[in-house]
Formats: C-alpha cells, sequence, structure tokens
C-alpha cells in the first residue's frame, strides 16, 4: 500500500494530543484537592475515573474499529472528549468531573487502540519501528508540556495574572477565580474540537489487520484466560501503570506535604520532568537494548527505580526532589520491554493478547485508589510505599519471563 505521510503526521499530532491529556492529573492532583476539600481517598477517585476506562474500553474498542474503522472511531473519541471536557468546564463539580474523566479516559482507550495499526499502514511496515518510537517521544514530549502549559495558566489567570493576553483575559472571564486550574479543560476541549475538524477532512487509508492483530472471538479470549501466562503480563501492566502513576500523580502533592514546595510552579515542574526524564530514558533504552537481553535491563531499571523512589520518599527535600524525578528515568523502559516479552511469550492470538494486556492499564485507576485510601488511615508517605509491591512485581518478571523469541543484540567481538 502507498505510504500517505499526511495521515503519518495526523496520527503523530494524536499521540501529542492523547499524552497531552492523559498525563496532566498529577500536577492537577493538589489544585483539585483544594478546589474541592477532598480527602486522600476522594482523590484517589479521580486517576481511577480514568483509567478504569481504559480497562472498560480496550477490547470493546478494538471490536468497534473492526465495525466502523479508524475515521470514525477517532471523530467518536475526540467528540466523547470534547462533550465531556465542555460539560465539567461549564458545571465544576467533584462529580461531573468524576463522569468527565470516565468520558475522557474512554476515548483516550479508543485513540490507542486506534491509531497503532493506522501508523503501520499509513507509514508502511518498513518504517513502522522507526514511526512507533518516534511517537513515543511525541507522546513524551507531550507529557513533559503539559504541566508547564497548568503552570503558566495559574500564573497568569485571574488574580495570578503575569502576562494579560486576550486568551489569558478570556479564561479568566468564564473560570472561577479559585479554580483557574479549570482552564486546562477548556484548552481539551477547544483542542479535541480542532482535532475533530482536523480528522473530518482526511480521506483514511483502510487498515487491513495482520491476523495476528485481529481482535479475535470470544473464545480466543476465554481460551487466553486460562493460560498462567495471559494472567502473569497482564498483571505485569497492571503494576507498571500503578507505579507510574502511582508517583507521577502523587509527587507533587508529596512535595507540597512533606517538603513545602509550591504544587502550581515547582511541583508542576517537578511532575514536567518526571515525563520528560522518562522519554530520554526510551531513547537510552532504546540503544541498550542492541546489546543487552530486556531481561537484565528490565532488572537493572527496575532495582534503579526502587532505590530512587527510596529516595524520594524518605530523604531530605532536595534529594528528595530529584529522586522523584529520576524515577521517570529508570520506569521509562518498562512498558516497551513488558509488552515485548508478553507478546513473545505466545505463539497465536496476539490481537485478543494485546487487548487484555491493555485491560491492565487499570492499574493506574485501582492502585491509586488504594493510595488514597491508605494514605487516609495512617500518611501519604506509608500510603505511596505501596507502590514498591508494584515495583517488586515489575522486578520479578525478569525472572520468570520465559520468552519464545529473545530480542537481538550485537555482540562485540573480542581482538
Amino acid at each position: 500500500m502507498k505510504k500517505k505521510p499526511t495521515i503519518v503526521i495526523l496520527i503523530l499530532l494524536t499521540f501529542f494530543v492523547v499524552s497531552f491529556m492523559t498525563n496532566i492529573l498529577g500536577a492537577l492532583n493538589p489544585s483539585i484537592s483544594k478546589s474541592f476539600n477532598l480527602t486522600e481517598t476522594m482523590a484517589g477517585f479521580l486517576p481511577f475515573s480514568f483509567f478504569i476506562a481504559y480497562g472498560v474500553m480496550s477490547i470493546p474498542s478494538c471490536f468497534l474499529l473492526e465495525k466502523y474503522g479508524a475515521k470514525k472511531m477517532m471523530i467518536f473519541a475526540f467528540t466523547l472528549s470534547f462533550i465531556a471536557s465542555i460539560i465539567f468546564s461549564t458545571f465544576p463539580s467533584f462529580e461531573t468531573f468524576l463522569l468527565s474523566l470516565f468520558a475522557i479516559g474512554s476515548g483516550m482507550a479508543a485513540l490507542q487502540v486506534v491509531i497503532n495499526p493506522l501508523l503501520r499502514v499509513s507509514g508502511g511496515e518498513e518504517h513502522f519501528a522507526f514511526n512507533s518510537v518516534l511517537a513515543q517521544l511525541i507522546f513524551g514530549s507531550a507529557s513533559f508540556i503539559s504541566p508547564q502549559v497548568y503552570s503558566w495558566i495559574v500564573t497568569n489567570v485571574n488574580g495570578n495574572r503575569r502576562i494579560s493576553s486576550p486568551f489569558t483575559t478570556l479564561l479568566s472571564s468564564i473560570v472561577p477565580e479559585d479554580m483557574t486550574w479549570i482552564s486546562m479543560y477548556w484548552i481539551f476541549a477547544i483542542t479535541s474540537l480542532i482535532m475533530m475538524l482536523i480528522i473530518f477532512v482526511f480521506v483514511f487509508p483502510k487498515v487491513e489487520l495482520k491476523e495476528d492483530e485481529k481482535v479475535g472471538t470470544l473464545e480466543n479470549y476465554k481460551s487466553l484466560l486460562k493460560k498462567r501466562t495471559t494472567l502473569l503480563f497482564f498483571f505485569g501492566i497492571f503494576a507498571y501503570v500503578g507505579a507510574e502513576q502511582g508517583i507521577s500523580y502523587w509527587m507533587s502533592k508529596y512535595l507540597q506535604v512533606y517538603h513545602g514546595f509550591n504544587f502550581e510552579t515547582t511541583g508542576a515542574h517537578a511532575v514536567a520532568n518526571f515525563w520528560g526524564y522518562l522519554t530520554a530514558g526510551g531513547i537510552i533504552g532504546l540503544f541498550l537494548l542492541k546489546f543487552m537481553d530486556s531481561k537484565i535491563i528490565l532488572r537493572i531499571f527496575t532495582i534503579l527505580a526502587i532505590t530512587s523512589l527510596a529516595f524520594a520518599l524518605f530523604s531530605e527535600s532536595n534529594i528528595s526532589f530529584y529522586s522523584f524525578q529520576f524515577c521517570g528515568f529508570f520506569l521509562s523502559v518498562m512498558y516497551p520491554i513488558i509488552v515485548s516479552l508478553a507478546l513473545n511469550s505466545v505463539k497465536d492470538n496476539h490481537g485478543a493478547f494485546t487487548g487484555i494486556l491493555m485491560s491492565g492499564i487499570m492499574g493506574g485507576a485501582i492502585i491509586q485508589l488504594m493510595i488514597g485510601f491508605i494514605s487516609d488511615i495512617t500518611s501519604l508517605k506509608v500510603g505511596m510505599t505501596l507502590v514498591f509491591l508494584a515495583l517488586g512485581y515489575v522486578l520479578s518478571i525478569s525472572f520468570w519471563a520465559k520468552p519464545l523469541i529473545k530480542n537481538k543484540v550485537i555482540k562485540l567481538k573480542r581482538y
């Protein structure tokens, strides 16, 4: 099939928008908790509402993609996001926020299902690996940028205004003075609307799913769920996303509570740097995979992540501040390695298996709720130690995984 570079650009833009809207909650957490007077358990319901949508929508989205096609699915996803953002921005309350987050999460889950096979078809199979890495870099850059935008918003809208512009003046007129963070959801609404219009005018190629990309039948899922390997790797994704979000979502609140950092500026920048380091670590991880077994890399990086988290939770302010950010670097290789080990551990039904793995993203929902609940009973520091258990499970994968195909490494000659 002839390559379509304009569609590739659109997909890369979609990766950026998905990340921009997905990984902002960590920076917003202290502001949301303050605005709605939330306990830690109630704050834990926010990522729960967003990430549980992945568990609910990932597999159904696979079926919908085969029936309706990529273009309709992408327009549907951004329409859902647009409506949800508008409703919350217009009627801001804790209850409408939970519903809106679930709707936005459902849209993002659908997009994740659509854009990967579409990238393969549009960019050409021979360029798929390169384009996938490029997409992940763009995804990471958006996660770095969104907390910076939030910090800029809260320092330039309403009573905090430093720079007057038509845009900040407009936002000042439509958001409550003590809830400037809601401006982000007006931005998300505008972004979603623009994406809907852009996608509408594009002519999409027909996506012919490979046999191992197809969603499969109900029997395929039943068969896979009976296998120990499926469940073990499902919980691998569950644990990784729980750890990633457990750090990124709570770190700004932690730095505020225990070290007195300003969550609107310093805390938001720490969250942004977490995602920036995660992106940088991914680049280095790609290089290391050419020379080392993926299980060894996973083991080393997970041990370093556990060590960095320990410094973050149990050290003085400056060490804690930087250790939280460095966690992002050490987490960077976990997701792609776990997915590759999982897919290389089964012979067939990769499409159905991928759907089950992606449902494991709900770990970002469950573990945050558990952290919030434990924090209310004890303290946020104790609650965040739950992340050690998640990372411990990820570490265990580096010992028990037995892929049928190992990553190919370059063997250096000895002279």
